[in-house]
């Protein structure tokens, strides 16, 4: 299927590349953070951006998010994200996820793509009728597959875990604002619930909300208002830049574990709420479940294994939050370190080799 692919300039990124395929009036962008622990891998998401300029900036940030992602779940790819800017909803969807299979696989490898916001199991399907480079499909009798969003779920409520343990404590009674309920939101209630926790939820769709609310018997507010909730934890499970210096005075949990990606507007966010003595788990660290499930799939693995390599974020998070309080840094930035650390000594060991 006929597109035009074009290189956009970055001085953080190893290659970035602008597509567009005028007849299905869609244009997208795939960003390449880091190719150094193998091919880029992140998936694909469809938004309806205000901007192309603003579809890009998201694609960055998302894409470097996926490098730390991958990185410290050990998964050997590098970091990479898709993004579509939905400037109005799409005419012929199959054709334009068949276009940008094409596009997909004109990078021979160098990105793999999956699910994310905004696309599905069956998107992924018409991509894969164009490429091998794709994760997200339906899985095959005892092989990891499928829908990522359980796994996603389950590791951020491992991670939730472990940072209560880290203070002697349980979930079971404790209030949790739960902000997003799509297919991750929602499946997070669900253990929340099983857990014995309560909950108080909130979503851009109200009737979505309500659902929820009806069936885990959970307080429904405004999603404006979720993040100054009286919660004991909140878990953002919707788009990114929520903490920030207009929202993070208001936050009255004491916990921050959550789905969203990039949920810290800037560096900064992440220091203004250690001062604040909250426990934030990085978000590229507490969601990385999706993504375990994702390479998993691609590589042919079977499924039992999966489960146990997403409860192993509940290690994870228990390792750092003990490193960062003993060296008296926020844990996002010892995150942020140790994936650093990880991406350079592997580009050192290969220009010694």
């Amino acid at each position: 299927m006929p597109f035009h692919i074009q290189d956009v300039p970055s001085s953080t990124h190893e290659a970035v590349y602008r597509w567009e395929n005028e007849a299905l009036g869609v244009i997208g962008f795939i960003a390449v953070h880091s190719t150094v622990l193998g091919p880029a891998f992140g998936g694909a998401r469809v938004w309806s951006y205000g901007s192309e300029a603003e579809a890009l900036t998201d694609a960055l940030r998302l894409s470097e998010g996926m490098s730390y992602k991958n990185a410290l779940a050990e998964l050997g790819a590098g970091g990479g994200k898709s993004v579509f800017w939905a400037r109005r909803p799409f005419t012929d969807r199959d054709a334009v996820f068949a276009c940008f299979g094409d596009v997909v696989e004109s990078l021979s490898g160098r990105y793999i793509t999956a699910e994310d916001v905004g696309t599905s199991v069956s998107d992924m399907q018409v991509v894969r009728a164009r490429t091998r480079f794709v994760a997200g499909l339906p899985a095959a009798e005892g092989k990891a597959g499928g829908d990522p969003s359980p796994w996603t779920a389950l590791g951020v409520m491992s991670a939730l875990e472990a940072a209560l343990a880290a203070d002697g404590q349980t979930v079971q009674g404790l209030t949790v604002a739960v902000q997003g309920l799509g297919s991750v939101g929602r499946k997070l209630c669900a253990l929340l619930s099983g857990a014995g926790a309560k909950l108080i939820v909130a979503d851009c769709v109200v009737g979505r909300a309500e659902q929820v609310a009806d069936e885990f018997g959970a307080t429904v507010c405004g999603p404006g208002s979720a993040l100054a909730s009286p919660a004991d934890i909140l878990a953002p499970c919707a788009l990114g830049g929520i903490l920030n210096e207009r929202t993070i005075p208001e936050i009255k949990a004491r916990y921050i574990v959550g789905a969203a990606n990039n949920q810290l507007a800037s560096p900064a966010d992440g220091h203004a709420l250690a001062g604040r003595g909250i426990t934030y788990v990085p978000d590229y660290v507490a969601n990385a479940g999706g993504i375990i499930n994702a390479m998993a799939e691609f590589r042919g693995d079977d499924d039992h294994a999966v489960e146990q390599d997403v409860r192993h974020i509940g290690a994870r998070v228990e390792a750092l939050l003990g490193q960062a309080r003993q060296g008296g840094e926020p844990p996002f930035q010892v995150a942020q370190k140790r994936a650093l650390d990880l991406i350079a000594g592997r580009a050192k060991r290969s220009a010694l080799a």
